[in-house]
């Protein structure tokens, strides 16, 4: 058995090798060709691939002590979401803010900010990291997506759970920030709906009232500013149709570290 799982991980390593040595050699040449983003499409599977075939099924990112805490934690993204709806909500301290769940579900539910601190609440410190080269640790609290998940009841087509948020993406596009993840992640152990950093309510700047926290994918799968959920079967239609919106603009949607 030993020898088996190394020569597997040694065949997983050598095809993500060579998959990622062609792409990086022709890299300016395929930028705009979309039979390279084919290819680049099924090398972000790969990894995706490779990552859960030599992982536990549930495995959990590392968590730190309290006395790794960054002394300060980076914004990513938008910071303060320049939406008269949201901007209503903040001004009320979000008593009125409901976070709507549908889609492919059996009971599609609202939840207000009290109905979320009202079921068990799981808290981490982990660190997160930004596609941009930086990373910081930060102590979060909020509940399980799964057990909301649980709560309404998937439909049997539902295979991805879709994040809507209240901020408009950077640039002059006039798309609400969105992410995706599949079932695999939104049923991770890790994967909350945080409404508290660091012992405090959850700042504007982080994302105030709810934000994802995904904590074995890179920091742009962490939707900050959550207004809705949509279970889907596919998110092919949904915008640019690759699932997000930075992955509209390019990025992988698969981003495990």
């Amino acid at each position: 058995m030993p020898t088996n799982k190394f020569g597997r991980r040694r065949l997983v390593a050598g095809a993500a090798g060579a998959v990622g040595a062609g792409l990086l050699g022709g890299c300016d040449r395929l930028s705009n060709n979309a039979q390279a983003e084919n290819v680049l499409g099924s090398a972000a599977r790969l990894s995706q691939w490779a990552q859960r075939l030599l992982s536990p099924k549930q495995v959990l990112a590392r968590e730190y002590t309290e006395a790794d805490l960054s002394p300060y934690f980076k914004p990513n993204g938008s910071q303060d979401p320049d939406d008269d709806d949201y901007q209503a909500l903040a001004d009320k301290n979000f008593v009125d803010w409901k976070l709507d769940v549908g889609g492919l579900v059996q009971r599609p539910a609202q939840f207000s900010l009290a109905d979320l601190r009202a079921m068990p609440a799981r808290t981490q410190i982990t660190r997160h990291d930004c596609v941009e080269g930086w990373s910081c640790i930060g102590k979060w609290k909020g509940v399980q997506l799964g057990r909301v998940l649980r709560q309404v009841g998937l439909q049997p087509k539902a295979r991805y759970v879709v994040f809507r948020c209240a901020d408009q993406g950077p640039g002059s596009s006039a798309t609400k920030y969105y992410e995706s993840i599949d079932l695999h992640a939104a049923f991770h152990p890790q994967t909350i709906l945080a409404y508290e950093m660091n012992d405090q309510v959850l700042p504007v700047a982080h994302g105030a009232p709810v934000r994802v926290r995904v904590e074995r994918q890179l920091g742009y799968k962490m939707a900050k500013y959550l207004m809705r959920i949509q279970l889907v079967e596919s998110f092919g239609d949904i915008e640019g149709g690759r699932g997000g919106y930075w992955e509209d603009e390019g990025y992988a949607w698969y981003a495990g570290i």
